[in-house]
């Protein structure tokens, strides 16, 4: 993968999936925006990666008009935006019954809103530019409607990033703007070490492959998407899951 002269914002870039994703930008040869509401974990990772090659900006993705307003200060101070890389994301594990509007709001806004915002900050300048490679995270949830980890509020918002996806990819396309998901299921990241021992062995035990992923795993398909060799691909959701799924 090369991605040499390109800028990609990554959303919660400083740990996990995206921590992963950032590396492999860097490793490839491209500026790696890092995008996270921990600014001092984000600096660190800069720091590691190189100075040079790392950018970070501190950003709330529940925030659509801190998004907006941030967003639009990448692309001034960057002239390009060539990948957006949507990876932030909180996850909630409440039974439906327990989930109150609070609940409800605080993750739909930071899954499927915070990721709308930024793509619509965005895409002006890609179609303009008729080049962009977008990249949403979903989750295996979305198609499952939950089961593994996250339960209906998470699902429902993965969901809703799916169809996002789908028609950001329809009319991006005819203006060089791709637009593809990825579904992972249980990653190795800090968002899922507080699992119990025993929640964790029956998620492993519906897993064909028997283990967790490792954040590269799914960072190497993310990245395939945010690159030129997926040009011809848009619209696609993609499990990467260790055989959860097996759609067609």
């Amino acid at each position: 993968m090369d991605f040499r002269n390109k800028n990609v914002i990554v959303t919660g870039g400083a740990s996990g999936i995206g921590k992963a994703i950032s590396e492999g930008v860097v490793a490839a040869g491209g500026h790696a925006i890092i995008v996270d509401l921990n600014l001092e974990l984000a600096v660190k990772v800069r720091e590691e990666l190189g100075k040079d090659r790392v950018s970070v900006y501190k950003v709330n993705m529940g925030d659509s008009e801190e998004i907006r307003s941030m967003f639009t200060k990448i692309l001034k101070d960057n002239g390009q935006i060539h990948v957006l890389i949507n990876n932030a994301g909180i996850v909630s594990t409440m039974p439906f019954e327990e989930v109150i509007q609070a609940e409800w709001d605080k993750v739909i806004s930071i899954n499927l809103t915070g990721v709308y915002a930024a793509i619509s900050t965005l895409y002006p300048s890609m179609k303009e530019n008729r080049y962009g490679r977008i990249v949403n995270i979903a989750s295996v949830a979305a198609k499952r409607g939950g089961g593994l980890l996250g339960t209906s509020a998470y699902a429902a918002s993965k969901a809703g990033v799916i169809g996002l996806t789908k028609a950001v990819a329809r009319e991006g396309a005819p203006f060089g703007v791709t637009c593809n998901a990825v579904c992972p299921s249980l990653t190795n990241t800090p968002m899922t070490m507080n699992m119990t021992e025993e929640k964790r062995e029956k998620v492993l035990e519906s897993i064909p492959m028997g283990r967790a992923a490792d954040p590269r795993e799914i960072a190497n398909v993310i990245l395939f998407y945010g690159s030129d060799l997926s040009s011809f691909v848009t619209g696609e959701i993609s499990d990467v899951d260790g055989g959860i799924s097996m759609d067609g």
